[in-house]
């Protein structure tokens, strides 16, 4: 007998029972959310579609209830459905549900730094100082609206500049939205023929598709699977590349630094990290500045813009309500810019904007939770730092919050007289401690983009609105399958 191969077939063994061990003490928890029957060392992956995951999720709901259990290999996950039992957990019980689930790839990438996946301490001295950054450069205020007025100038140019022909909007959008960020963390804007910001942006919506890989997927559920080639690898890859523009950028800041002129995001945490240099416990270091302009990088182009292609295809295949949104534009703004506080005078395209918010459901599984401790929610015992899935996509589809949930309609943030309404289910930024940092920039943005795009162009397919194809690619995100549009200039 061969000793090496005995001795590798021991751990494989000792591995497996210890696997089926911890699954079946968690899966034992006293009056834990029923779920589908796991099975040893997988759970419940033989149920999983990973293109479609949260179309699973809302089936079982269906089954189980709006709150059930779910286990992906070991790990037992809580999922919670529908907007009301979202909205317990997440906004009337907070502080239980407020911290971040650990995903290991994203773990792997920030090593618990910056703000998307940081816990405790961590993220709530980030997340305190990026939203305060944020406002003090302008985030809600005229002094942002005017910068993404400016980059409307820029993208309206671009898409110009094809007369009316086919083109590929993707990365366009992503460079105008992306802009807007970098202006706040850099102190400028990039040129969309920038060597340097294109290979920014591909690195980002690399790691943005290939989050949602089913490869990627199996590996946060099995650590073993991190040794073998895999989109987790270029993701790493890519991660790194990022850190080390970020790195070399914030050295150059450092040089230059004048504490009484702090023109970006990077010159007041290199203030801050000298005020606090003295203090063992600062958060102000190194590692948590290149995690979090990757955080703000990366968040702040890919769901905004993301929507907005959204928006353009729903426009195409609706060419009756683009039409209705553009007489409401002509009618109340004219050739002027549109600026964020024409909203209150526009509410069918503030309607509009919102529906494509609502359809587009950017983030249907959001991004996982994290109890605190012990819980009981709902009659059901949920043990301290139990994983949980607040699924949006349920919230966004509840059929007792909107009329018609399958489909396009912007009535739905319409009253009978034509006036906007807000709804308290509308959540696709989500709610609570973890609702994103950045809505109220992310608002203003879609707002104006959508608007002056509106306002300059008719949008429409060369292959006609009957056969614009609105099946998303599901990743971490749910994104349009590549196409072409035709912006034709209005005047």
């Amino acid at each position: 007998m061969d000793f090496g191969l005995s001795l590798a077939s021991y751990f494989v063994l000792i591995f497996t029972l210890l696997y089926i061990l911890k699954s079946w003490k968690k899966s034992h928890v006293t009056n834990f959310p029923p779920g589908p029957r796991c099975l040893p060392l997988i759970g419940n992956l033989h149920l999983m579609d990973f293109k479609k995951p949260h179309e699973i999720y809302l089936g079982l709901a269906k089954k189980y209830g709006p709150v059930f259990s779910f286990q992906m290999g070991t790990q037992k996950m809580v999922v919670l459905a529908g907007y009301e039992t979202v909205k317990e957990a997440l906004v009337n019980n907070a502080e239980d549900f407020g911290e971040r689930g650990v995903i290991r790839i994203l773990k792997k990438m920030d090593n618990g730094m910056g703000v998307i996946s940081s816990q405790g301490e961590n993220w709530k001295v980030m997340r305190r100082f990026t939203i305060s950054t944020l406002r003090d450069f302008g985030m809600g205020k005229s002094t942002i609206e005017e910068k993404i007025a400016e980059e409307c100038v820029s993208l309206n140019k671009y898409f110009a500049s094809f007369k009316g022909k086919p083109f590929e909007s993707t990365m366009i959008l992503n460079a105008a939205v992306a802009n807007i960020i970098v202006a706040i963390l850099l102190g400028y804007r990039m040129e969309y023929d920038d060597p340097q910001f294109k290979r920014l942006l591909d690195l980002t919506n690399e790691n943005i598709r290939l989050l949602g890989k089913p490869m990627v997927s199996l590996t946060n559920i099995f650590p073993l699977l991190e040794y073998f080639p895999g989109s987790h690898k270029t993701i790493l890859k890519n991660a790194e590349e990022l850190y080390d523009f970020i790195r070399r950028t914030f050295v150059e800041y450092l040089k230059n630094l004048d504490e009484n002129d702090q023109r970006s995001f990077i010159d007041v945490f290199l203030v801050k990290q000298k005020e606090e240099a003295g203090s063992p416990h600062s958060y102000f270091h190194n590692e948590n500045l290149t995690k979090l302009v990757r955080n703000l990088f990366s968040a702040g182009m890919e769901t905004t813009s993301t929507t907005l292609r959204w928006g353009i295809l729903l426009m195409i295949k609706y060419p009756h309500i683009q039409e209705k949104v553009q007489e409401e534009i002509s009618r109340v703004i004219g050739s002027a810019q549109p600026m964020y506080s024409h909203r209150t005078q526009m509410p069918y395209t503030n309607a509009v904007i919102h529906e494509i918010q609502r359809v587009a459901d950017i983030v249907p599984l959001n991004l996982g939770h994290l109890t605190t401790r012990d819980v009981t929610f709902r009659g059901y015992s949920i043990p301290k730092g139990t994983y949980i899935i607040p699924l949006l996509t349920s919230v966004l589809r509840d059929e007792t919050q909107f009329e018609k949930p399958e489909e396009f309609y912007p009535n739905h943030f319409l009253d009978s007289k034509g006036n906007f309404v807000k709804k308290d289910a509308f959540m696709p930024f989500s709610a609570g401690r973890r609702a994103c940092a950045g809505e109220t920039l992310a608002r203003m943005e879609l707002f104006v983009f959508f608007t002056s795009l509106m306002q300059q162009f008719t949008f429409s397919s060369p292959l006609g609105p009957n056969n614009v194809d609105l099946t998303p690619i599901t990743g971490i995100t749910n994104s349009p399958k590549p196409h072409e549009i035709c912006a034709v200039p209005r005047n």
